[in-house]
């Protein structure tokens, strides 16, 4: 951090700023293949246990997908899956998909150096001499049911002695080094906190309170609490709520701690976070109209698309969907409205989930009892029920199975959009569109004879 220096101090105590970490992490990144999805953010991505990989654009789940059009449903043709999944997919219909290793760049390291405790002011930087949790140990995350609570816990406690010394080295520090902002609006708790430096995001975490800048934001417009979030620190972020750091803060794209959690699928932080209710809001929208459960649906859809290209052969991607299908799970149990639709193209989670043929997340929306279900399933995103978005899949394997699921829930085959189409009219040419067609046609015939044999009875 470029903190103003007294004459006596020397060059090197200079702390690292998050954009050095940040440009350090992008040459050790190596190039991939780009994702379907063509959003974007420069939202940073936390350490998991799927390898992250790096392209130009990073991927993003703020805002509608430019496949997601306002005005009209886009049918794209799907690439054939390889036959192992496809095998998969039949064999195991309750299976879960793996999350798609979408290019991020990560805005923290965990390779900087940044001050500790043991040493004067005057001394060179080291790396705080603190153990800090694995991401490979991270829990093995088992998809709940409906209604079913979560267990979580957020590892090992603080190491008392460390604290104290962590607290030493803050008193012994320069005010403004201690309490100020550097040039990109960095202050040492979002140092500590990108290091996962538990203690020594403690201790100043506790100076910046006392005077009142335990929200203060860097360049991208993230407090302390974001940046722990970002960063899969569950620890941290439990310790900043503690101290009263804003659970609703937002950074320069609306994104809460709610939203980043569900869109990196990082069950443990959004336990954490979804632990301080009431005071999370749970309906918060970023910039792009999104609530965190259209963000962790969204995340959880560019994760199957990978999945199910790869030949469900990456066990590290099978284990990051599950996570990230918990984190729709734990934002349903919690209270998140499944009615809720995105702004800029009145999606809901089901829209988005049938738009991207994401047959495990189809799937489980459609088991939630609802009282009005067939309400739901009937709700109108720009004119298009679910049922025209499952209609234009074409070439996708789960196209057959998303629309009996959907029928089955209620959903209505005469309901037109604002082309005046029905579903049956998307489907696809040839013999595969012709038996869609003719099924859809019988339960709009068999629901006709419904409604005439009650109101006979009427």
């Amino acid at each position: 951090m470029h903190f103003d220096k007294s004459p006596k101090e020397k060059p090197c105590c200079t702390l690292p700023t998050v954009k050095k970490l940040l440009e350090q992490k992008r040459r050790r990144e190596t190039s991939s293949v780009q994702p379907s999805c063509s959003t974007a953010s420069t939202s940073p991505a936390p350490p998991t246990t799927v390898t992250q990989l790096s392209s130009a654009e990073p991927f993003t789940c703020t805002g509608a997908s430019s496949s997601y059009s306002d005005m009209a449903v886009s049918f794209e043709q799907w690439p054939q899956a390889p036959e192992s999944a496809l095998s998969y997919y039949t064999n195991h219909p309750g299976s879960s998909y793996a999350a798609y290793s979408h290019p991020m760049t990560p805005d923290y390291s965990t390779q900087q150096q940044v001050p500790t405790f043991g040493d004067t002011i005057s001394q060179p930087y080291q790396e705080c001499p603190m153990t800090v949790a694995d991401p490979n140990m991270a829990p093995s995350w088992s998809l709940l049911a409906p209604g079913q609570a979560t267990q979580l816990s957020f590892g090992s406690s603080m190491d008392a002695t460390k604290l104290e010394e962590a607290r030493m080295l803050l008193s012994g520090m320069d005010y403004s080094r201690a309490t100020g902002q550097d040039e990109d609006g960095d202050t040492i708790l979002h140092i500590y906190t990108a290091k996962g430096l538990r203690e020594c995001a403690f201790a100043a975490a506790e100076r910046l309170r006392d005077v009142g800048r335990l929200d203060a934001k860097e360049h991208k417009g993230k407090t302390a609490l974001l940046v722990a979030v970002t960063a899969n620190q569950p620890e941290i972020v439990q310790d900043l709520l503690s101290f009263g750091a804003d659970i609703n803060a937002c950074d320069v794209k609306g994104q809460t701690a709610l939203h980043l959690a569900a869109h990196y699928g990082l069950p443990g932080v959004l336990q954490a976070i979804l632990s301080n209710r009431p005071a999370v809001n749970l309906e918060a929208r970023n910039f792009e109209g999104m609530t965190p459960l259209h963000c962790a649906a969204i995340s959880h859809s560019v994760t199957m698309k990978a999945l199910s290209s790869s030949g469900l052969a990456d066990v590290n991607l099978q284990t990051k969907a599950t996570e990230k299908l918990s984190c729709v799970q734990m934002l349903l149990n919690t209270g998140a409205s499944l009615l809720s639709q995105e702004i800029k193209s009145n999606k809901t989670v089901l829209h988005l989930a049938v738009k991207e043929g994401n047959i495990e997340l189809v799937t489980y929306l459609l088991r939630i009892p609802l009282p009005n279900m067939k309400d739901f399933v009937n709700l109108k995103a720009h004119g298009h029920t679910a049922l025209h978005m499952a209609a234009g899949l074409h070439g996708n394997p789960h196209q057959e199975e998303i629309l009996q699921l959907l029928l089955r829930r209620g959903a209505d085959p005469s309901i037109r959009n604002l082309e005046n189409d029905q579903p049956a009219h998307l489907l696809q040419s040839g013999l595969q569109g012709e038996q869609l067609k003719l099924m859809l046609k019988k339960r709009s015939a068999s629901s006709r004879r419904r409604i005439v044999s009650l109101q006979d009875q009427e």
